[in-house]
């Protein structure tokens, strides 16, 4: 599993097109409901040797307001060449398609998100050729859900919403009061939300507590990650077993040696381990060739 805040922030729309109203209303944006949506191709490459892709991409089709394109850019810290490229997928996706774009920028850094809402204007000061005004999501201004009947109401955006709010002291009232809705979500609708959340917490500290959460409050979901963790417990369970045998026989454990039994995450690895165990003159020997 990619365990990446990057990924989650913009692969939530590709799942969930229609969470792009409810932000949008967070945000104070009026955009008509679509009747239909289309994720689109992300690849922006010319026929230059020169390759331009935007995280996701989005057709939305209204009633009132006719299509649009939704380009999701997920952005991690303040990058001086972003706005030059995103001006480029503007123009380019209006080029292509002969639709308006509209780009919404996912941060889960308050300065971040607040350097990214900034416009910014191209062109000489005394005549701007350009301005571009992205929509911006991140902590400054994504509501914090921490009650299950919140969460309850809309789940796509709690999912974000958590995902946003990932470094807020607050994150394990955030993550107690998804798992509390999910306990009760089919899990073709809450496995990919545990995957979101899960690469949303990226190596955050929240990342253990959800993972903690998921093995106690979810472990009767079969998802990616309830697999991985329960590789994990089996893996962690294999190696108490090495270091209760050399105990059990007296042999000396060096720090080293013990690192590594922990830190190994095969099972099948650590099994061989523990065949030797029983027998080898020394903590070190266990290891033989792997």
């Amino acid at each position: 599993m990619v365990s990446s805040p990057h990924e989650a922030m913009h692969r939530i729309f590709q799942e969930h097109p229609e969470l792009f109203s409810r932000v949008s209303e967070v945000l104070g944006v009026d955009f008509a409901p679509p009747t239909s949506f289309t994720v689109m191709p992300n690849d922006l490459t010319e026929t230059q040797p020169l390759e331009r892709r935007v995280d996701t991409l989005l057709r939305f089709d209204t009633e009132g307001d006719g299509s649009f394109l939704l380009a999701v850019e997920a952005q991690g810290k303040k990058d001086p060449d972003k706005p030059a490229s995103w001006a480029y997928y503007a123009s380019y996706l209006l080029t292509k398609y002969r639709l308006q774009p509209m780009l919404l920028v996912v941060c889960q850094d308050r300065a971040t998100a607040e350097w990214a809402a900034r416009p910014v204007r191209f062109g000489p000061p005394q005549w701007p050729l350009l301005t571009l005004c992205p929509l911006v999501a991140g902590p400054h201004n994504m509501p914090l859900i921490t009650s299950p009947a919140e969460v309850r109401k809309d789940l796509a955006l709690a999912t974000l919403a958590a995902i946003t709010h990932a470094t807020h002291p607050d994150v394990g009232a955030i993550l107690k009061a998804m798992t509390h809705v999910l306990r009760d979500t089919p899990a073709a609708l809450a496995n990919p939300v545990i995957e979101f959340i899960a690469q949303g917490m990226g190596k955050h500290p929240a990342a253990t507590l959800w993972r903690k959460l998921v093995a106690v409050d979810l472990s009767f979901y079969k998802s990616p990650l309830s697999e991985e963790l329960r590789a994990e417990g089996e893996a962690r369970r294999a190696a108490e077993d090495v270091l209760a045998v050399l105990a059990e026989r007296g042999v000396d454990v060096p720090d080293a040696v013990r690192e590594r039994i922990t830190g190994c995450g095969d099972a099948e690895i650590l099994g061989r381990w523990l065949r030797r165990a029983v027998t080898a003159p020394s903590a070190e020997a266990i290891f033989g060739d792997g």
